[in-house]
């Protein structure tokens, strides 16, 4: 299952804090499925990628209220936490940059507070997507606001580097993944 973080609502569709939810949008794009299903608090839809079926989920509440939709979609599937991979974005990342990690912290990010908060476990992979900082701006207003102009293509390729990384990740393992996409150079 992956799980793309975002805020439902036309007005947070192109903030910075949506970017896990156009994640998942590029990657029901790219094995032709449209995540519209509504259950478990979610968006959903399930498709097939290198034989493997898969669950994409959008949690339909706000970004610091996910764990809930999250956890409810696994267990109604019966997904353990190495079978997850949770797609944020991340300010201490400059756009463009993704990381993947096989578990950790939430490392400030409310909606992966969440997620391990109701999971009860930290062990489930995350791929953060950078968004970048302004030390000059409220940290709430940034991530709520729409990306500059200089920002917008380097959050663009971000965004297709996480679906590569996502996909690289169903079709082997997350060590894989790791090696191949949190290298800059890619």
């Amino acid at each position: 299952m992956i799980v793309g973080l975002g805020n439902p609502g036309d007005e947070y569709a192109d903030t910075r804090h949506n970017t896990g939810f156009k994640v998942i949008d590029s990657l029901a794009e790219t094995v032709g499925i449209k995540v519209k299903k509504r259950k478990f608090g979610a968006r959903f839809e399930s498709g097939v990628f290198a034989g493997k079926k898969l669950i994409l989920l959008k949690p339909w509440q706000f970004m610091n209220r996910s764990g809930q939709a999250v956890a409810t979609a696994a267990g109604f599937y019966k997904i353990n936490a190495r079978q997850l991979m949770v797609v944020t974005d991340d300010m201490d990342l400059g756009p463009g940059r993704i990381r993947l990690r096989y578990k950790g912290s939430a490392g400030g990010h409310n909606g992966l507070a969440d997620i391990i908060r109701k999971l009860g476990t930290n062990e489930f992979a995350r791929c953060r997507v950078g968004i970048g900082r302004n030390t000059e701006a409220d940290t709430v207003d940034y991530v709520l606001d729409k990306p500059q102009k200089d920002e917008e293509l380097l959050l663009a390729a971000a965004i297709e580097r996480a679906r590569n990384a996502v996909l690289c990740w169903i079709e082997y393992d997350i060590e894989t993944a790791m090696n191949k996409f949190n290298s800059f150079s890619e």
